[in-house]
């Protein structure tokens, strides 16, 4: 996937739909590494919304995340949900016109990525950011 570096190369803001407080969730260590290298990471879930995780408020949806941001725009919406749990996300990434809906690792929902195409959005899937941020770093 040739556009992934460039996707993590532009990027800013990343928002975590799904992101976890336990430290041991793969959510939380992604979430961790990418603050680590200068992203600006915006926790998304509505179980934890009001609270901190990594230092970052949590929002109970990317909606309401996308409106506490502008006129800053979220840039990717990396998701840690299951993969039919996805469409709604698509439809909310495309709502908040967000630049990328970034399906994680054994992630995959066509119809989400069909969703985000038709309204301009760069989609990946079954991919990891912090894995492919990682080898970005070593090719560059």
């Amino acid at each position: 996937m040739s556009h992934i570096p460039r996707i993590l190369q532009d990027a800013r803001i990343i928002a975590i739909v799904g992101l976890s407080d336990k430290p041991e969730r793969a959510s939380h260590e992604v979430a961790e590494y990418l603050i680590g290298h200068g992203y600006q990471v915006v926790p998304v879930n509505p179980a934890l919304a009001g609270q901190q995780v990594l230092g970052q408020r949590v929002f109970a949806t990317l909606t309401e995340a996308a409106s506490a941001l502008a006129p800053q725009r979220i840039d990717i919406v990396d998701c840690f949900r299951k993969s039919e749990d996805i469409v709604p996300i698509a439809q909310e990434a495309v709502t908040i016109a967000a630049g990328c809906l970034w399906l994680q690792l054994d992630v995959v929902n066509e119809e989400a990525a069909a969703i985000a195409r038709a309204a301009g959005l760069e989609v990946v899937m079954d991919h990891c950011t912090k894995i492919e941020h990682r080898n970005l770093a070593v090719t560059a």
